[in-house]
């Protein structure tokens, strides 16, 4: 099955992204299918730079999103790790983990409605008024994106147990954007510790999520003396945190840790730092 079917029916031409009409979407689409590597990148390049132009989401943009969640969900989908890159970035923007959890009522207080929201681009002259209205456009651009995402958490979740590691592990930092839900919360739990990267993603979504239940800081010591269950303990247990989770944080901050986390931009060292920060200790 074609995972783009219908792509070309979407009124693009009556949506703007950064540079005009989204009249080139469906093509930058199709072409992330190619067999091209050359051509793929290109497309993802080209994509981020019209609906996701330096952090801006345009009226265009929510429109990307059920078509990258198409691509990320068919197996034969070439780099779909990356295609989830970008639908994060679309979705969520370059918002980092020191906003998590999530509030997106306050995020998007003051968005325009959607008559108001319109493409501002081609003023010659921008008065005060125009330019809040153009400010309270690009939030409900990006609260549309938002919105868009959260229709599909069902395929977020599902993702979290791909056998693709790339696809995971981005899956279980997406996650942590969205209030949680049972099935979210269980998928993170159940990321087999063998599967290092994504085990280490689904504890740090697991560090940010608001779900009190008890089963999750179980697995958590279980995982001990994984550093990134350490300091998914510490931000959900703070003074109550477990002698041993406390020892790992400590011998964090000397010890040889990974270059990164996938899906996280924070590096490793720094969430060590911010947990013990968190216990008084940083």
């Amino acid at each position: 099955m074609d995972p783009l079917s219908g792509v070309e029916r979407v009124g693009w031409q009556r949506l703007h992204h950064a540079y005009g009409t989204a009249q080139d979407v469906p093509g930058r689409l199709r072409s992330l299918l190619s067999a091209d590597a050359g051509e793929r990148l290109d497309a993802r390049q080209a994509l981020a730079h019209t609906v996701y132009h330096q952090g801006t989401r345009w009226e265009a943009s929510q429109a990307v999103v059920p078509w990258l969640v198409a691509l990320v969900d068919d197996a034969g989908t070439p780099e779909r790790g990356s295609v989830l890159g970008l639908l994060d970035a679309v979705a969520i923007g370059d918002r980092r983990d020191d906003q998590l959890p999530f509030d997106a009522a306050v995020a998007f207080a003051g968005e325009a409605t959607g008559e108001e929201a319109r493409w501002f681009a081609g003023l010659e002259e921008w008065s005060d008024e125009d330019i809040e209205a153009a400010n309270r456009a690009a939030v409900r651009w990006e609260a549309d994106c938002y919105r868009r995402a959260a229709e599909h958490l069902g395929a977020v979740v599902r993702w979290v147990a791909d056998p693709d590691d790339a696809v995971a592990a981005r899956a279980a930092a997406l996650l942590a954007w969205f209030p949680p839900t049972p099935a979210a919360t269980r998928a993170l739990v159940d990321v087999p510790a063998a599967r290092t990267d994504v085990r280490r993603s689904a504890d740090l979504a697991l560090a940010h999520s608001t779900d009190a239940d008890p089963a999750v800081d179980e697995r958590l010591r279980e995982l001990l003396p994984g550093f990134t269950a350490a300091v998914a303990l510490a931000y959900r247990r703070g003074d109550a945190l477990p002698d041993d989770a406390l020892a790992v944080l400590v011998e964090g901050v000397d010890a040889a840790l990974p270059a990164a986390v996938p899906g996280w931009e924070r590096a490793p060292r720094g969430f060590v730092m911010l947990a013990l920060r968190r216990l008084g200790l940083g």
